[in-house]
C-alpha cells in the first residue's frame, strides 16, 4: 500500500486533499449518536431523548480518552514518516494496537462498575434513570470496538490516507442507520436498540479494515508476533498522547458537570442540552477535522524539517475552520426551532431549548480558533501546552462558571448557555499568544511549557 506524503506540493491543496476525507469521516461518525437522538425522539418519549442524552455524554468521556491517546499515536507515526523511518512506523504501529486492547478491557470494566454511581452524580432524571444505565451498559460492550477501529483510523492518518477511515465509518454509519430503525421502530428496543445498533455498526467497521489493510500488503502484517509493545515508543506514545487525553476528559468532565446541572432543571432541559451536544459537535466539524488533519500534517512536516511549511497549513485551515462555523452559528440565530425540531418535536423542549441555543451557539465560532491552534501546538508535540490550556479551561473557568451561573440565574438556560463561549474565547486568546511568540523574545518564556 503506497505510503502519502503531507510534506510536498501545494500547502493548501495539500492540506484539503487531507482534512476533506477526514471531515467526511467525522459527519459520518458523529451521525452515530444524532441517528439514535432521532430516531429514538421518533418513536419514543422525552424521557427516552433524555436518557441518549445523558447516556451519550457518558459514553462521550470514553471516545474522548480514546481518540486522544489514538492522536498521540498519528503524531508519532507521522513524524517517523517525515523522516522515511519505516521500521520505527511498524514499531509504533505494533504498540499502538497492543496498548488498545488493554484499554478496551480496562474501560470496560470501569463502565460497567460506576456507571450507577455515575448517573446517580449526574442527577439523572428519575424517569430515565434505568434507559440511561441499559444505553451506558450496551456501549460499554463495544468498547473493543471503539478502541480497535480508532486505533486503526489513527495509524492510517499519520501515514498520510485520511481516505481509507472516511470508507470504514461510512460503511458502519449505514449500518448503524439501518439497525437504528429497525431494533427501535420494528422491534421495540428503545434506547438499548440504538445502542446495541452502534456497536454492531463499530464491530463491523473494525473487522472490515483489518481484512481489507491486510489483503492490501500494509506495512503492518497485523499476526500476532508483531503484536509486541515496544517499551520506547510505549512511553513516546504516553507522553504525546495522555496529555491530550487529559485534556479531551477535562473538557468533558466539566460538560458532565453543566448536564448534571442542566438534569436539575428537569427532563426537558436535560433534552435540549443533550440535543444542543450533537449541534456542537456539527457545527465544530470544520474546527475538529482542521485539527486533527493539523496535527499529523504539521508532525510530518516537523520530522521532515519544514517548520514554516507547517505554520503556514495552520492559518489555512483556521481560515476553512472559522467559514463553517460562522454558518452555523448563522443558523442558530435565526432559526433555533428549526434545529431543534430536527430531534425532538416536543414544544416544551423547543420552547426551553431556543434560547439556549442562541447564546451558546457563538460557542461555535470560539472553539474553531481553539482547535486548529491546537491541533498545530499537538503535531508539533506541545501536547504540555494544550493539555494545560484545556485543563485550565474545563477546569478553572467553565466548572466555576457553571456553578456561580447556577447559582444566581437559575433555570435561565439561556444564560448558561453563554458560559461556553465566554470560556472558548479566553482559551482562543491566550492560545493565540502563545503561537505568536513562538521565535520572538518571549520564545524562552512559552518554551518552559
Amino acid at each position: 500500500m503506497k505510503e502519502h506524503s503531507l510534506t510536498e506540493g501545494s500547502i493548501g491543496k495539500t492540506l484539503f486533499a487531507f482534512a476533506v476525507p477526514f471531515l467526511i469521516a467525522n459527519i459520518l461518525q458523529s451521525l452515530y449518536g444524532a441517528v439514535d437522538l432521532f430516531v429514538v425522539g421518533r418513536y419514543y418519549t422525552a424521557e427516552s431523548v433524555a436518557a441518549v442524552s445523558t447516556g451519550t455524554q457518558v459514553t462521550q468521556i470514553v471516545t474522548s480518552l480514546v481518540t486522544g491517546l489514538t492522536l498521540g499515536s498519528t503524531i508519532v507515526i507521522g513524524q517517523y514518516m517525515g523522516q522515511r523511518n519505516e521500521e520505527k512506523v511498524k514499531q509504533t504501529i505494533g504498540t499502538t494496537l497492543t496498548l488498545f486492547a488493554g484499554v478496551a478491557l480496562l474501560l470496560t470494566f470501569l463502565m460497567l462498575v460506576f456507571e450507577r454511581p455515575l448517573l446517580t452524580f449526574l442527577d439523572t432524571p428519575e424517569e430515565s434513570f434505568e434507559r440511561t444505565m441499559e444505553y451506558v451498559a450496551v456501549c460499554a460492550w463495544g468498547n473493543i470496538f471503539i478502541c480497535g477501529y480508532n486505533a486503526i483510523s489513527a495509524i492510517l492518518r499519520g501515514y498520510g490516507d485520511s481516505t481509507r477511515p472516511m470508507l470504514f465509518v461510512g460503511l458502519s454509519c449505514a449500518i448503524n442507520v439501518g439497525l437504528d430503525f429497525v431494533f427501535v421502530k420494528y422491534f421495540q428496543m428503545d434506547v438499548g436498540g440504538t445502542a446495541l445498533a452502534t456497536v454492531m455498526a463499530q464491530a463491523v467497521s473494525m473487522i472490515t479494515a483489518i481484512v481489507y489493510l491486510k489483503r492490501k500488503d500494509f506495512l503492518f502484517d497485523f499476526r500476532l508476533p508483531s503484536f509486541r509493545p515496544v517499551k520506547a515508543i510505549a512511553k513516546k506514545l504516553a507522553l504525546v498522547g495522555v496529555p491530550i487525553s487529559f485534556q479531551e476528559m477535562a473538557v468533558r468532565i466539566s460538560f458532565l458537570y453543566l448536564m448534571a446541572v442542566m438534569n436539575r432543571c428537569g427532563v426537558y432541559a436535560a433534552a435540549v442540552v443533550g440535543i444542543g451536544s450533537k449541534y456542537d459537535v456539527f457545527a465544530m466539524l470544520s474546527a475538529t477535522s482542521m485539527a486533527n488533519a493539523l496535527a499529523a500534517i504539521t508532525a510530518q512536516n516537523m520530522g521532515a524539517g519544514k517548520p514554516e511549511r507547517a505554520r503556514k497549513s495552520l492559518w489555512y485551515g483556521m481560515g476553512f475552520a472559522l467559514v463553517v462555523s460562522c454558518l452555523f452559528w448563522l443558523w442558530a440565530q435565526w432559526s433555533p426551532q428549526s434545529m431543534i425540531g430536527v430531534f425532538a418535536d416536543h414544544e416544551a423542549v423547543i420552547q426551553a431549548g431556543v434560547p439556549f441555543f442562541r447564546s451558546c451557539s457563538y460557542d461555535y465560532i470560539m472553539v474553531a480558533m481553539v482547535f486548529c491552534l491546537n491541533g498545530y501546538l499537538n503535531g508539533r508535540q506541545k501536547t504540555l501546552w494544550t493539555m494545560i490550556s484545556c485543563t485550565a479551561g474545563a477546569l478553572a473557568l467553565r466548572i466555576p462558571m457553571v456553578w456561580y451561573f447556577a447559582r444566581h440565574y437559575g433555570e435561565d438556560l439561556g444564560m448558561l448557555g453563554r458560559i461556553a463561549p465566554i470560556v472558548s474565547g479566553i482559551m482562543a486568546c491566550y492560545t493565540l499568544i502563545y503561537v505568536l511568540c513562538e521565535g520572538k523574545g518571549l520564545r524562552k518564556l512559552v518554551n518552559k511549557f
